[in-house]
């Protein structure tokens, strides 16, 4: 059974953007498809009709009971296969999303092999697939890319600020490696690759344990549980956040959008916010109030972060439509009644 929340978000980005005319009677690979945002595309694909969705995922960060739901479906497969590792598969593939990777900050210093393979390696891999097959590619970079931005709002002609050596260089670098190994298929095997610079992305499925806890689930599972809020740094450094329904909405476009060939793409919301306010909307929303507790800022953390979207709206007709006081009602609502649960 799909939660009643993402079931009406699946309902909602199909009646926003007709993702049926584009994926119908495809063949379609996502690697990571049993994590957050993955999980989301493989719904979202399955009730749009794809001849067949192919979920490959570790589980390292994925949890199988995000597609347990498809697995008795006709048009959905799950391999559990690693992607630094070759993969063969078997009949036409016509497009593939590759996801599959680590994003969390507090998994940087845990997992770094790790992150840079699957997105380097795998990345590679992914685009070996592609090539053999003809696939359309669809890379999902993120907006670490552009490290400690001195542009904002951030268009995607910024070549970023970041450090090579630093704790989030496994994150950053990587997925810049993964760009340009993306323009280098493009460039000498005229493969059709498209590239997603996703900022910040919340809602149902987040995990919020452990090392997994990204902002907003780890603040909401905080206040569920009557426990401080932690805050590193001092709280002023800024975000834009973006729910997931509007975040697959603009990755489905940039993939489905014919003109977008090659095209690189920030996808996220233009609203900025400080993390000191973010968590007063969060306690808001929940109608609860809880302590804040300020611990060391975490290594290289960018003091902003927000889009420049222009190219997203010119190019895909991408506009961000759920406000992030909604986003937080619906995302708070899943989590309570999981806490509850």
């Amino acid at each position: 059974m799909i939660d009643e929340v993402i079931a009406r978000g699946i309902e909602e980005i199909s009646r926003n953007f007709n993702v049926r005319d584009c994926v119908e009677d495809k063949r379609i690979i996502v690697t990571g498809g049993a994590g957050f945002i993955g999980s989301w595309l493989c719904d979202v694909l399955v009730e749009n009709g794809a001849e067949l969705v192919l979920c490959v995922d570790n589980l390292a960060s994925g949890l199988r009971e995000n597609i347990s739901h498809l697995l008795e479906r006709e048009n959905f497969s799950f391999i559990k296969h690693d992607i630094v590792k070759p993969l063969e598969v078997e009949g036409r593939v016509d497009a593939i999303l590759h996801l599959a990777s680590r994003a969390s900050p507090l998994e940087f210093e845990k997992f770094p092999i790790q992150i840079v393979k699957a997105n380097t390696i795998g990345t590679w891999i992914a685009l070996g697939i592609a090539k053999r097959k003809r696939a359309r590619l669809l890379f999902t970079s993120t907006s670490e890319v552009y490290g400690d931005a001195e542009v904002i709002p951030t268009p995607e002609n910024y070549n970023g600020n970041v450090s090579c050596v630093g704790v989030r260089s496994c994150y950053d670098e990587a997925k810049r490696c993964g760009e340009a190994l993306c323009k280098a298929y493009e460039r000498q095997h005229n493969l059709d690759v498209r590239i997603a610079r996703i900022f910040n992305t919340y809602g149902p499925r987040m995990r919020a344990e452990g090392v997994y806890g990204r902002v907003i689930p780890r603040f909401i599972h905080q206040v569920l549980s009557g426990k401080p809020i932690t805050i590193f740094g001092d709280g002023h450094q800024t975000r834009s956040f973006c729910y997931i329904t509007d975040q697959i909405e603009g990755l489905l476009r940039l993939l489905c959008v014919e003109n977008a060939r090659g095209a690189v793409v920030n996808i996220g919301s233009p609203q900025e916010i400080e993390i000191l306010k973010l968590a007063a909307v969060i306690q808001r929303v929940a109608a609860r109030k809880v302590p804040l507790e300020f611990l060391p800022a975490l290594p290289d953390d960018p003091r902003r972060r927000c889009p420049d979207i222009t190219r997203a709206r010119t190019l895909l007709g991408f506009e961000p439509k759920v406000s992030l006081e909604e986003g937080l009602r619906l995302t708070f609502e899943w989590f309570k009644e999981k806490f509850e649960s």
